[in-house]
């Protein structure tokens, strides 16, 4: 095994060889798109090992299960497959749920707590503002959930957000001053159903170890070699967690690009990977420059692009592979045309060049911009598959059968046990369970345990009570099977008791077939976990499968289907893959950039981040297009080219004019200068097109708005004018949104609508 690790790294470049044989000591790898990271990151560790240090001793900390997974096969492939699989590798939140689990007693918590996903959290907030007879239009669940999860993030207790004047003020402005208390109770009933929202994973780690200082020491002596990988993409809480764990013997680890820090609206911090250098004296650093993903054309453009960023580290990433062909720009006069010219391109390429669909990827900035491609692919027959649609463990029928498994681990779990008391139908109303859940709150009880211990103190009648009483006799007898049965075996007696497949054949529908295969595949899977596990020798429980569901995170990927097909997805969705040929539609100014970006440079910075991550998925060929007409709300309105097309280098660039409405992505045509088509399709369309000249009517309406006006705004909401600068038709208002704070806005095209006057 040791000949072929040293043959291996033999084959990585000198800057990776210096990182990955670099054992000691605090380094930051900046590694470039393409860069080959997750191979550096691989050596690094397979070398530890090889150096004779305890994999025990080694924690990789990764975003997705799919990067852990291959890093520990890739290790395992280097170094003694028995001794990789002693790592402690894993996402963020996998790594602290075990440890969690293993420390739950601590923090009052059983070892067996429930993992809440979002629409878990969601179901028990919109509970909780119906309890306190909230209006939902002012406290909505997902909005509360936002604010909850972002706080959390940032480590704001109830307590702390208690105590903070400016948070309370800003949930006051934005007319939910009883925020805090939805807060509070939140936290409190997750507390009392022992369970623990993913956003809790990360605070409960940090309390952990804040709390108790043995078990701090406990894991910084066990995670004596510690590596980041995503490190761009860390939150503040996440910051801690390894300042901590690293701050004893500084063996520390971190991997990322600056460039590619695209997650800020999750609680991501730029920050923490450009001042790394500053947390660690004796810091060492790597740069990993060459691409081994992009042609040289595409590799330039992209650098000239994010030059325009103030805020980043300083590298040039570079190439050796061939000039390829230019980033092309493609202008269409309107969406729809936008739609047609990609799908009679990707055919024509198909169709000349025997390309496979799979070698094209079509990205977007918003989820509403597919529509339009999906309509044209499917007039063309073009396969296609949408990544980031409803995740299968999403589905109705999905959630309810895990609902009954993980009430049958952890019957204190209330979320689970309201899903599923009443479904499928078994004669407990809705009056009945608001019966136990006011019970639930006057005896501080879960809800199940108040059946057990005080059922016989509420106004139910008897034949009700034999429901819940079945109910509860149900989960009790499969509680039993939990240690004695594995997974696949007690998932599948659970769903034959419950008679959900009887129940969706029963419908004699389409959509009940449908649900009735997606229960099939559920079980499918469960029995895939377990063979697998057995492979490995690792636990076969409910407990385990659960927890690895828990951790197929949303923002996640999924593997794609066996059918050769088109990918379609958001630019975010498409960090970490590469296609030969990459198009990005929609390259319009408030589409990309987005117009909830412009208002400061850290926001749109972000925006020309996610446009290099975008450009830099391509291999072979870069397309980028925009429209001179979109639709919005409805409307037909004139767009604007994107600011990011100017940033790009002409010489790497060129435009496609060949057959202006279905053109062609093949462009064997000759290579036509930036500079001077973009100047015909200047003059093109001042012939064409009549631009937006403001008149007497226009300026009329702008005087009304004074400073004090309350208005509205399609995407800000509701606001307040602090401010108006400008002369008629260049008057800017600066306006405070209560949701989206304040954004200085050109009245001529802002559509504000007046509210009130103070």
């Amino acid at each position: 095994m040791k000949d072929i690790l040293t043959s291996n790294i033999n084959s990585l470049n000198d800057s990776q060889k210096k990182a990955a044989l670099k054992m000691h000591g605090p380094i930051i790898i900046v590694a470039g798109a393409g860069s080959g990271k997750t191979r550096v990151l691989t050596f690094r560790i397979a070398y530890l090992i090889s150096q004779g240090i305890d994999p025990f001793s080694i924690l990789s900390l990764t975003f997705t299960n799919k990067a852990a997974k291959e890093m520990k096969k890739r290790v395992g492939e280097l170094v003694n497959e028995s001794e990789s699989r002693n790592i402690w590798m894993g996402t963020f939140h996998s790594i602290f749920a075990k440890i969690l689990r293993i420390e739950a007693n601590k923090l009052g918590y059983t070892s067996s707590f429930t993992i809440y996903d979002t629409q878990d959290s969601d179901r028990l907030i919109s509970s909780i503002i119906k309890e306190m007879g909230l209006s939902k239009d002012s406290y909505k669940p997902k909005q509360i959930r936002n604010r909850i999860s972002t706080l959390k993030n940032n480590l704001i207790t109830v307590e702390s957000y208690e105590s903070d004047f400016e948070l309370k003020e800003y949930d006051e402005i934005a007319k939910r001053p009883l925020f805090g208390k939805i807060y509070l109770e939140y936290t409190k009933r997750c507390f009392k159903s022992n369970s623990m929202d993913f956003d809790d994973l990360l605070v409960k780690t940090n309390e952990l170890l804040n709390k108790f200082p043995e078990t701090l020491a406990k894991y910084q002596d066990r995670f004596r070699y510690i590596l980041v990988d995503e490190y761009q993409d860390t939150n503040h809480s996440q910051y801690l967690i390894v300042k901590m764990l690293a701050d004893k013997y500084h063996n520390i680890c971190v991997v990322g690009d600056d460039s590619q820090s695209i997650y800020s609206f999750r609680g991501a911090n730029i920050n923490n990977i450009l001042n790394f250098q500053k947390d660690y004296e004796e810091v060492e650093v790597f740069k990993l420059e060459q691409n081994y993903r992009s042609t040289k054309n595409i590799v330039k453009a992209a650098n000239s692009l994010i030059n325009h960023n103030k805020f980043k580290l300083e590298k040039t990433i570079w190439t050796n592979n061939e000039e390829g062909e230019k980033v092309i720009i493609r202008k269409c006069f309107s969406d729809n045309d936008e739609g047609k010219y990609v799908a009679k391109s990707i055919l024509e390429n198909v169709d000349k060049n025997k390309s496979k669909y799979s070698s094209f990827a079509i990205l977007y900035r918003t989820n509403a911009q597919s529509r339009i491609i999906e309509e044209s692919f499917r007039k063309n027959n073009i396969p296609y598959k949408i990544y980031g649609g409803v995740s299968f463990y999403q589905r109705k029928e999905i959630k309810d059968i895990l609902a009954y498994l993980r009430l049958t681990i952890n019957s204190n779990d209330e979320e689970s046990l309201k899903r599923i008391i009443n479904f499928p139908p078994r004669g407990i109303g809705n009056t009945t369970i608001d019966k136990l859940i006011v019970a639930s709150k006057t005896y501080d009880l879960s809800i199940y345990d108040v059946i057990i211990e005080k059922i016989n103190f509420i106004k139910i009648n008897s034949g009700t009570k034999d429901k819940i009483f079945d109910f509860v006799n149900m989960i009790e007898s499969f509680k039993t099977m939990v240690k004695n049965y594995d997974a696949f075996e007690l998932a599948s007696q659970i769903t034959k008791r419950i008679g959900i497949v009887k129940f969706y054949e029963n419908e004699g529908t389409a959509e009940g077939i449908n649900r009735i295969q997606n229960i099939e595949e559920l079980l499918n899977g469960v029995k895939n976990f377990i063979d697998e596990r057995n492979q490995l020798n690792e636990p076969v429980l409910l407990v385990n499968f659960l927890e690895e569901v828990a951790m197929a995170t949303d923002f996640e990927v999924q593997d794609s289907s066996e059918i050769d097909s088109v990918s379609l997805m958001t630019v975010h969705l498409s960090k970490g893959l590469e296609f030969p040929c990459v198009c990005i539609i929609g390259m319009e100014e408030n589409l990309f950039p987005s117009s909830m970006s412009l208002d400061s440079r850290e926001g749109l910075e972000e925006e020309r981040r996610l446009f290099y991550v975008a450009l830099t998925r391509a291999e072979k060929k870069a397309i980028l297009t925009f429209t001179n007409n979109r639709y919005r709300w409805g409307k037909v309105i004139e767009s604007e080219e994107s600011r990011f097309i100017d940033e790009l280098d002409s010489s790497f660039v060129k435009y496609d004019k060949n057959n202006y409405n279905e053109g062609s992505l093949l462009l064997t045509n000759p290579t036509i200068k930036y500079k001077s088509i973009k100047n015909k399709f200047r003059k093109l369309e001042n012939s064409e097109f009549t631009h937006n000249e403001i008149n007497n009517n226009q300026i009329s309406e702008i005087k009304k708005f004074k400073i004090n006006t309350i208005v509205k705004h399609s995407i800000f909401g509701k606001g307040i004018i602090k401010s108006i600068d400008g002369q008629k038709q260049d008057s800017r208002a600066k306006i405070y949104f209560y949701e989206k704070g304040e954004k200085n806005l050109l009245l001529k095209y802002a559509k504000l609508q007046i509210i009130d006057t103070e």
